[in-house]
């Protein structure tokens, strides 16, 4: 009787570990599909969309020099983009559509629990040498923001900026 007690306080114990992985779009460390769409994160920027349904391919690099290759993206408002998001060094990065103000929050989130996997229609987590795509249509004008999560490289300096026109 005394096993099955101590069986069930570790269980217990054990069980808000699970739930301290955040919100409805993060979960715990596990392989999940780059691009995976759900989830309602960078809504004042836009709406997942489908690939097809992109006007316009924007190729992303990015590397171990913790910086993106553009650092700057142009587009309309209205404008469905695919970003094909190609990881050029020997760890893992991520490409995260957001407000700064998301970012930063999203940033210190993933120092708190680095293992953390997305599963965010805004963002891909590319593991060295491979791609990842997705596309987003962009509805509000203004001043957006990209960049890396991977705790340190957003600190580092591995963020660029989207300027959504007219």
């Amino acid at each position: 009787m005394r096993n099955r007690y101590d069986l069930t306080l570790l269980v217990m114990l054990a069980m808000p570990g699970f739930a301290a992985y955040g919100d409805e779009n993060h979960t715990a460390p596990t392989k999940q599909p780059a691009g995976k769409q759900s989830g309602q994160h960078a809504t004042d920027l836009g709406r997942p969309a489908s690939i097809s349904a992109a006007t316009r391919t924007v190729e992303v690099a990015m590397g171990d020099s913790m910086r993106f290759k553009p650092e700057r993206i142009e587009t309309r408002r209205g404008e469905t983009i695919r970003f094909v998001v190609r990881n050029q060094g020997q760890v893992k990065h991520e490409f995260v559509l957001g407000t700064q103000a998301e970012l930063k929050k999203h940033a210190a989130l993933m120092a708190k629990f680095p293992q953390m996997e997305h599963d965010d229609p805004n963002a891909v987590s590319v593991e060295p040498g491979k791609t990842a795509e997705f596309a987003w249509t962009f509805a509000k004008s203004g001043s957006f923001d990209f960049a890396c999560l991977v705790p340190g490289h957003f600190e580092a300096g591995m963020k660029g900026k989207i300027v959504v026109h007219r």
